[in-house]
């Protein structure tokens, strides 16, 4: 009888290895015959303000919207207006957070999102001068004029119905052990290149780090057009079905679906081209190692992942990320990334994060992101939203909620 083999998980972790990466590459350019073109409808090359180099445009400004004084006026006023109302935070939009004369520039903004370069950053708030819930009000009422809707980041909980919508991004491992945690943004660690879920996501500097702790962007536009042109077998592979862990879930063990999605122009839309992912459902990190009882990813999609990661590093902006900045991205066409980083005294590296949608001026939701885009958006009240004013340990391995 021949004897089966049995397909085992590559030999790739959470942190790539730019050798174990040349050395597949080169392993499989010798030994498989890779496809030359392109899936068919894919375009050979894109052409948009979405193309850009991180090198090219590092050290210029034109992304950074600076606050004036009559702009953080507004806000105070803001501010006392909607604590005036004794409302739950859940509350907060355009009408009970009034902007008049910052609020159009958002608006700006928010179509830089979506039709320009794909981020900028707000700068100036002055976070010393207000308490943590404070900054919390002041948070997410300018990011309502970025984006309307809010996403949930947590499951609704089973005991009051209430939904965590803000996250605190902080190095928790001096308050848990390692062995407890799942995912990078509650350790110093490195985070690679990767997206979150839902169409922005946004993050609210209220402390650096002593040192380290760079923000970088990367274009995925540009990422593709390099690919394309040199690899097309691993675009080939990136809309390929991946299995995405689910970690421990007894309901759902995995699930499949593309990384790259494209969407051809149309009488009202421009062309677009969204990729989706983060590495640790395919790698695993410390508490959550990749499950071994679901399928194993390919030596074709643990070579896409790391192409993804060196070619995004190589081409990304470093932003000089400050106290009291906000940073909103477009997830859909945009990844990001974050350098190690060591805390010191009085300097603990703090950021806030809210997912967002603009109703005006959202891209449309490729089919097989709709139940997790439901999820994050669909019937979220007013009541149901919860802004944690402390962090929470998160993507524990007891947590059968998916966290991204």
């Amino acid at each position: 009888m021949a004897a089966v083999q049995v397909q085992l998980q590559p030999d790739i972790q959470y942190h790539p290895d730019y050798s174990k990466f040349l050395d597949r590459s080169k392993r499989r350019l010798e030994r498989e015959t890779l496809t030359k073109v392109l899936p068919p409808g894919l375009p050979q090359r894109l052409s948009s303000s979405f193309v850009w180099d991180g090198n090219e445009i590092q050290g210029r400004g034109d992304w950074v919207i600076a606050l004036t004084d009559n702009h953080l006026e507004e806000v105070d006023r803001a501010l006392s207006h909607f604590k005036g109302l004794n409302k739950p935070v859940g509350y907060i939009d355009r009408t009970t957070f009034p902007l008049p004369g910052l609020g159009s520039r958002l608006r700006e903004g928010s179509r830089e999102l979506h039709f320009g370069r794909g981020f900028f950053v707000l700068r100036g708030i002055p976070v010393n001068k207000y308490t943590t819930e404070e900054n919390i009000i002041i948070y997410a009422g300018i990011s309502s004029y970025v984006g309307d809707l809010r996403g949930r980041q947590e499951k609704r909980s089973p005991t009051d119905g209430k939904a965590v919508v803000l996250s605190h991004i902080k190095d928790l491992t001096g308050k848990y052990s390692r062995e407890n945690i799942g995912g990078p943004a509650s350790t110093n660690d490195k985070q690679v290149f990767h997206t979150d879920s839902g169409d922005i996501v946004s993050l609210f500097c209220l402390q650096k780090a002593a040192e380290g702790g760079e923000s970088q962007l990367a274009s995925i536009w540009q990422v593709y057009n390099i690919l394309a042109e040199s690899r097309p077998d691993l675009i080939q592979t990136l809309t390929e079905n991946w299995t995405f862990d689910g970690f421990n879930n007894p309901n759902q063990p995995y699930t499949a679906r593309p990384l790259l999605y494209y969407q051809p122009a149309s009488t009202l839309t421009p062309e677009r081209l969204i990729i989706q992912y983060a590495r640790r459902y395919f790698t695993g990190f410390l508490a959550q190692p990749r499950s071994s009882n679901i399928p194993p990813i390919t030596e074709a999609q643990a070579e896409a992942l790391d192409a993804l990661h060196f070619l995004g590093e190589k081409h990304s902006v470093q932003l000089d990320f400050q106290k009291g900045d906000i940073q909103y991205v477009n997830n859909l066409a945009i990844f990001h990334a974050r350098k190690g980083f060591s805390n010191a005294p009085n300097e603990e590296r703090h950021l806030l994060r809210l997912w967002l949608r603009d109703s005006e001026y959202a891209w449309e939701t490729p089919t097989q992101l709709q139940d997790r885009w439901d999820e994050i958006y669909k019937g979220l009240s007013e009541e149901e939203q919860r802004f944690p004013l402390e962090p929470t340990l998160r993507n524990v391995v007891s947590l059968v909620a998916r966290k991204d």
